[in-house]
């Protein structure tokens, strides 16, 4: 039997995608900003739906707040370095995109967010409700629009993102997403569709 130790309660839950949420000023869609988000995740499928986590504090809390909407950005291990800047730095004191040399873009189907040109992915996001939670407020967004990078396509349609490179944040470290390991349903799968279905990821 494993040996356990309790320590004090915290969000230990590891690891978590780290994204790049961009948003912009309602009525100066000039004034964008970049910021680091590690607390993100999938809350609704039919409308889909995202959270993301802000402090009241954050620059982009208030950006948010008052457009109604933001861009949640995957990252790939060539926005690793800019994604980890974004996370420290403030949209108060710079333009995060100039400093990095990143290009913001036009969103599809957003006013004032723009989307990061380069993202693998990046779902164009609509606030539906802010729940306060204490540190935090959340944000629930409801998925209006997806753009993915044409490389991860194949000839079919069919997105291919475990080719993105993605990174993962895991208790204040970034990781390269690994080898895939099986897909869903792969525990049942039949032994000729589990060897298609491998044979066809790992090309």
């Amino acid at each position: 039997m494993a040996e356990y130790m309790r320590i004090n309660p915290s969000t230990m839950l590891c690891p978590t995608p780290v994204v790049l949420v961009s948003c912009g000023e309602k009525d100066r869609p000039e004034n964008r900003n970049l910021v680091t988000v590690a607390w993100a995740g999938t809350v609704n499928s039919e409308p889909p739906m995202v959270s993301v986590s802000l402090r009241k504090e954050r620059y982009s809390h208030g950006l948010i707040s008052g457009s109604g909407e933001f861009v949640v950005n995957l990252v790939d291990e060539a926005l690793a370095k800019a994604t980890d800047f974004c996370g420290v730095r403030s949209g108060r004191d710079l333009d995060k995109a100039k400093e990095l040399g990143l290009k913001l873009v036009p969103a599809d189907g957003m006013e004032t967010a723009p989307r990061v040109d380069g993202a693998p992915v990046s779902l164009s996001c609509r606030v539906r409700q802010v729940l306060p939670l204490g540190s935090h407020d959340m944000f629930l967004g409801e998925v209006t629009a997806v753009e993915v990078r044409k490389d991860l396509l194949d000839e079919n349609g069919a997105l291919h993102l475990e080719k993105a490179g993605l990174i993962a944040y895991s208790h204040g470290l970034y990781h390269r997403l690994g080898e895939v390991m099986g897909f869903f349903g792969w525990s049942v799968a039949r032994p000729e569709v589990l060897e298609k279905r491998m044979k066809a990821i790992r090309v």
